[in-house]
């Protein structure tokens, strides 16, 4: 899969999507999708983006969910601090959740996803204001694929953060 595939489409998530059908081998993020996603669209807690099949646009291939958070600037690497404002908190966006199928593992769906969040996250910056991108990693291996794909990884802990600056460079 190349993420210019034109036989997939990432859209918002809607009624016409299979959440239950959905299997990505971690539980939470399976229940998330089929008992919580709805929820949090409706409430506006969370963006959630469904990759499907053109050919099957009910089937969900994967999905990651977008929204608003704060940190404080020393959670924040240092190399990463040049780019924020010195306020007491700054804004970012966090990309809560991104998990993919069991059948479609392994062939490049997660970074398709990955490019397509920092290129919504990005869009949103500015109109919203945001400094960065923050993951929290559910696992070492997680935690590796965003380190691949530029995200710092702040010390002793499992989150991981691109500042917008370098999304901005990697999106345009």
């Amino acid at each position: 899969m190349a993420a210019t595939d034109p036989d997939l489409r990432i859209d918002a998530l809607a009624p016409h999507h299979d959440r239950a059908g959905f299997s990505c081998g971690i539980d939470d993020l399976d229940r998330y999708l089929a008992t919580q996603a709805g929820q949090d669209v409706r409430r506006k807690a969370n963006g959630v983006f469904v990759v499907t099949a053109c050919a099957r646009p009910e089937t969900v291939l994967g999905y990651y969910t977008l929204c608003a958070t704060a940190l404080e600037p020393g959670a924040v690497p240092a190399a990463a601090r040049k780019h924020i404002p010195r306020y007491p908190l700054v804004s970012a966006t966090l990309l809560g959740r991104l998990a993919v199928s069991t059948t479609c593992q392994g062939t490049g769906l997660g970074a398709i996803l990955l490019a397509d969040a920092l290129r919504r996250a990005y869009a949103s910056a500015t109109t919203i204001g945001s400094c960065m991108v923050v993951v929290d990693a559910l696992n070492v291996r997680a935690a590796a694929f965003y380190a691949a794909h530029g995200f710092m990884q702040l010390p002793d802990s499992m989150r991981l953060v691109l500042p917008m600056v370098v999304v901005g460079k990697l999106v345009l």
